[in-house]
C-alpha cells in the first residue's frame, strides 16, 4: 500500500539530499516563486542539521516513528513515510477515501497506528502500513472541528484541539477523546485560544500554547496543566508568541516554535525561531532561526533518541 509517482514527477536521485519536482499532488497551500519546502533534521544543541528533502511543494509536520526508521510527514492532502536516514525518497501511505488530510497526525506509542486529522474536521485511525481508516470521532449539534496533536503515553487517549461554533463566534478549546472512539471530555472552557496540547513522556501533563492571560490578540504563551484540565502553570512569559510545545522522549527537552512579536495565529512565512528549555521552563535557548511557521513543527518530531527533531524549513530564493 506503500509507493506512487505521478506521470510528471521529476527526481534528481543523483542529488543528497534528495530534490523533486512536481512531486505531491497540489495541496490547498502553495508555495511562492522560488520558495521551496526543506524536510531537516538537527540536534537539540543546533549542531548537525542535515536537509533530507528539498520539494516545490508544500510538506509539513514531521513525525519520527518510534523504531527510529522513518519520518511520516503530509503534502498534498496524504501521508507520506521516507527513512530518517533520507536513503530513500518518500513513499505514500494509502489512506483510502481520506484524502485531505492536514498537519495534525500522531503515531501510536508502539508505531504500529497513525492519527490523523481530516479537512471534514473529524478524526481517524490507520496502521502504519496502510489501510481504509476508521473514523473516531463524534458528531455534534453545533460546528465541531477536531485537529488533533497529542496522545497519551499508554496510547488510551488522545489529546486535541476543537474548533467550536462558526467562524463568527468561535472558541478553540481542548479535549480529549479516547484513542478506540468514545465521549469527548472538555479540558478548557473560554473564549480565549488555546492549541497545541501534548502529554508529557510519563503523563503527568499536558503541554500547550493559549493566550488565556493576555488581552493582545495573537500573544500566546507555553503552559501546562494536568491530564484533568487543572494545576495550569505558565512557562514561558515573553513578547514573542509561542506555539508547539513537544516533549523529547526521555522528558529532559521541550522543543516549540516561536513567532516574532504581535503575530496572529500560527501562520506560514514568518521568520521564526525553534527554542528548547526544561519542563519547568528554565535553560530556555535558541536552536536555529529560519524561515517557517505553519507546517514546520506542528507535532511531534523528536527522534526516539532524544538527540535530535525533525522540523521542515520553507526558505524563499
Amino acid at each position: 500500500m506503500l509507493g506512487r509517482l505521478g506521470p510528471d514527477s521529476i527526481v534528481r536521485e543523483d542529488l543528497m539530499p534528495h530534490v523533486v519536482s512536481q512531486f505531491f499532488r497540489p495541496g490547498e497551500r502553495g508555495l511562492a516563486p522560488g520558495q521551496r519546502a526543506e524536510l531537516r533534521v538537527i540536534g537539540i544543541d543546533g549542531a548537525g542539521e542535515t536537509t533530507l528533502l528539498v520539494a516545490d511543494q508544500v510538506i509539513e509536520a514531521p513525525n519520527w516513528t518510534p523504531d527510529g526508521a522513518a519520518l511520516i510527514f503530509n503534502a498534498g492532502g496524504e501521508i507520506w513515510r521516507m527513512p530518517a536516514d533520507g536513503s530513500a525518497l518518500p513513499e505514500v501511505i494509502d489512506t483510502g477515501a481520506i484524502r485531505k488530510l492536514n498537519n495534525d497526525h500522531v503515531l501510536s506509542p508502539d508505531g504500529r497506528l497513525i492519527y490523523l486529522s481530516n479537512g471534514d474536521g473529524h478524526l481517524y485511525v490507520v496502521g502504519i502500513s496502510g489501510g481504509e481508516p476508521k473514523r473516531i470521532s463524534n458528531d455534534h449539534p453545533e460546528p465541531f472541528r477536531y485537529f488533533l496533536h497529542g496522545i497519551s503515553p499508554d496510547g488510551t487517549t488522545l489529546v486535541y484541539t476543537g474548533f467550536e461554533g462558526t467562524a463568527e463566534n468561535r472558541r478553540i478549546n481542548l479535549f480529549t477523546i479516547p484513542a478506540s472512539g468514545g465521549p469527548d471530555t472538555r479540558l478548557s472552557d473560554i473564549d480565549k485560544p488555546n492549541d497545541g496540547p501534548e502529554y508529557s513522556p510519563d503523563g503527568a501533563w499536558i503541554y500547550f500554547n493559549s493566550e488565556r492571560v493576555t488581552d493582545r490578540p495573537g500573544h500566546a504563551q507555553i503552559f501546562r496543566m494536568q491530564p484533568d484540565g487543572t494545576g495550569i502553570e505558565q512557562l514561558t512569559f515573553d513578547n514573542r508568541v509561542n506555539w508547539f510545545p513537544h516533549f523529547s522522549p526521555d522528558g529532559e527537552w521541550v522543543v516549540y516554535l516561536s513567532y516574532p512579536e504581535d503575530t496572529l495565529g500560527h501562520p506560514a512565512d514568518k521568520d521564526v525561531i525553534l527554542r528548547r528549555m526544561r519542563p519547568d521552563g528554565r535553560e530556555m535557548g535558541d536552536v536555529t532561526a529560519f524561515l517557517g511557521g505553519q507546517g514546520t513543527i506542528n507535532v511531534n518530531s523528536w527522534a526516539p533518541d532524544s538527540k535530535r527533531f525533525a522540523y521542515v524549513a520553507y526558505p524563499a530564493g
